[in-house]
């Protein structure tokens, strides 16, 4: 998809449809067990379950009681128990134990398994080790997507970054293979398919696959999404490690967004009471606000509360029938505006104390020195003493994996010294930690890398530069080297600035992180719509250890002027930032094209480092 120049940008696809699916499947499954029953729920289905089947709506089918999995539940009446979990073997000896338990008292109930996404060999063996197997049913709940916004699909696998990228376990590819093959069914098929990494390489293979058994049942129908981009996460670390300055963003690493809403303390709401608010398009002040960089929102808010003040007092002067069309029109609309405006005001000011008290602005300096490679001692004395006053393990570690990944791995003295620091601060339990961080590429010694290119080069000598080529990039795979500097220098990532970069009003995606660096993963996916495919990237693609792949399907038409052309899914597997959503959802409006993230969870700094520690509070 060449860029055009228009400004319009197409209407999102309507992702309801995607909610209404996952509900009268669930409803269907609870149906097959009829009478009263009482449900089990894993608790991080809780939230996705909630913005899908109300309790009522659970009630009106028959559910009882709801428990929590992990509670022992109080001495049921009720013959019949559904259990609705992840496929997790922890939960399969939970409820082996209390169907072994019914069983030594005597009593006889009927008990089904509602996995979901989808059901593992593995849990069906537990449960069989348990001697259960017999007295279970077992059923699959496709509950693949939650579209959490007009443009935002989650998956809600935030284990998916650790299983696979970690853990190296395969099982989730398929759960996205299958996403894939329902968005394709119901806004495809899409023309193009582009990616880069070995998750997404997998995954878009495997998805083909599976098109291929179901003899594609979309031919023939207009599509809505014209283009597909996959993306690993680990294509880029950087940008999910550097501290958010967008207002999403700010609000997701300071208050943590779940599953689309957040939960607004006392702090926020001026009261000793939380309020849980809903994120999203619909939130008037909050869409306007979620994309912009942090230094413009109070100006905003300002003038929108004198805009609100100014339409309150229109009642001054207004005569009875004017009044009544004002009560029964316009008031509750302004009321709630002003509900709104004043959490987010409370937010704004809740975001600016606590990171005062974290000296923020010395956080991103010094982030932004390592970015652009200046200074380095100086941030790194500047981490070294982050981590002797022990301020946070969690932001320390994150700033000392920005370091290493950004300078190709740390020089063996500042890594013992570092690690020795970071272990005497914060506790020995998590030298398994930095194993994890090893193993996965983020906190790295440089001098394995460096002997490893010495071989490659004795190597290229030998051989020709084709077999050189594969050697090179089997042994990159071996030193998972990140290679930042020399991807930032071809790709222009840190930009070139004649004096004050303007925040209000920016002029490339870098504003996201206040016009230092433009998210590697943004500019990748601008470059290759740009030039519809790889070709004069092939310098950047061995940086990023190759995998990339850009397929088009000659049976759907290639109309540039197609409106699913411009609608482009992006798809993050291991996570994705809202800093990368604002900085997509600027190139959209610039290029006048629409982008629709699907992501197997929302991610930030602190929720990778999480995902890598091993310590257990």
């Amino acid at each position: 998809m060449a860029f055009a120049g228009r400004r319009d940008v197409p209407e999102p696809p309507d992702f309801g449809i995607l909610k209404r699916l996952a509900r009268d499947q669930l409803i269907y499954l609870l149906e097959q067990l009829p009478g009263k029953k009482d449900l089990f729920i894993e608790a991080d289905l809780m939230s996705p379950l909630d913005r899908i089947a109300s309790v009522s709506i659970l009630k009106q089918h028959d559910v009882d009681k709801l428990y929590k999995v992990e509670t022992r539940p109080a001495l049921s009446a009720s013959d019949q128990f559904c259990f609705l979990v992840r496929p997790r073997i922890k939960t399969m000896r939970y409820i082996a134990d209390i169907v072994n338990a019914d069983k030594m008292s005597g009593r006889s109930r009927k008990y089904k398994i509602i996995f979901s996404p989808q059901k593992f060999y593995a849990c069906e063996m537990v449960l069989e080790e348990e001697g259960v197997f017999g007295d279970v049913t077992c059923d699959e709940w496709s509950f693949y997507l939650l579209p959490l916004d007009e443009d935002i699909i989650s998956m809600e696998l935030p284990e998916f970054f650790r299983d696979y990228f970690l853990e190296g376990d395969h099982r989730w590819i398929n759960s996205v293979a299958r996403a894939l093959q329902l968005l394709n069914s119901l806004y495809g098929p899409f023309g193009k398919a582009y990616g880069i990494g070995r998750c997404a390489k997998m995954s878009y293979e495997l998805w083909r696959d599976l098109e291929e058994e179901s003899e594609g049942d979309g031919q023939g129908r207009k599509p809505e999404i014209g283009n597909v981009f996959l993306m690993d996460r680990d294509t880029d670390y950087v940008t999910a490690l550097c501290s958010q300055v967008v207002y999403e963003g700010l609000v997701d690493d300071t208050f943590r967004i779940k599953c689309g809403s957040v939960d607004f303390g006392p702090d926020v709401t001026s009261s000793d009471k939380s309020i849980k608010v809903l994120l999203n398009a619909q939130d008037k002040v909050f869409s306007q606000i979620r994309n912009e960089h942090f230094s413009s929102v109070f100006g905003f808010l300002s003038q929108k509360s004198r805009n609100l003040q100014a339409q309150y007092d229109r009642r001054r002067g207004m005569d009875i029938k004017q009044m009544k069309n004002f009560v029964s029109q316009e008031l509750k609309g302004l009321k709630q505006e002003h509900r709104l405006l004043s959490l987010h005001i409370g937010a704004c000011e809740s975001i600016m104390k606590k990171k005062t008290k974290q000296d923020f602005q010395e956080m991103i300096k010094a982030e932004h020195s390592l970015l652009e490679g200046f200074d380095i001692r100086e941030s790194t004395s500047f981490i070294e003493e982050h981590v002797d006053r022990q301020v946070s393990p969690i932001e320390s570690l994150r700033l000392m994996c920005l370091l290493s990944i950004t300078e190709n791995g740390l020089i063996p003295k500042d890594y013992r010294s570092l690690k020795t620091q970071y272990l005497q601060s914060y506790g020995p339990e998590h030298l398994l930690t930095f194993h994890n961080l090893k193993r996965i590429g983020l906190l790295t010694e440089q001098s394995a890398g460096e002997t490893l290119t010495a071989v490659e080069s004795k190597v290229s000598k030998l051989v020709t530069d084709r077999a050189a080529g594969k050697i090179t990039d089997a042994f990159n795979s071996l030193a998972r080297k990140s290679n930042f500097r020399a991807i930032s220098k071809k790709l222009g990532l840190i930009p070139r600035v004649d004096g004050e970069y303007d925040l209000k009003m920016p002029r490339d995606m870098a504003y996201v992180f206040s016009g230092a660096y433009v998210p590697l993963s943004c500019k990748i996916i601008e470059q290759v719509l740009e030039r519809r495919g790889w070709l004069g990237l092939e310098e950047v693609v061995r940086l990023l250890n190759g995998n990339e792949f850009s397929v088009s399907d000659s049976a759907v038409e290639d109309n540039p002027a197609c409106e699913s052309q411009r609608v482009v899914l992006a798809v993050f597997l291991g996570g994705c930032t809202f800093s990368e959503i604002a900085a997509l959802r600027f190139l959209g409006k610039e290029r006048g094209c629409k982008f629709i993230f699907l992501t197997t969870a929302i991610t930030n700094s602190a929720r990778m480092m999480e995902a890598m520690i091993e310590a257990k509070a």
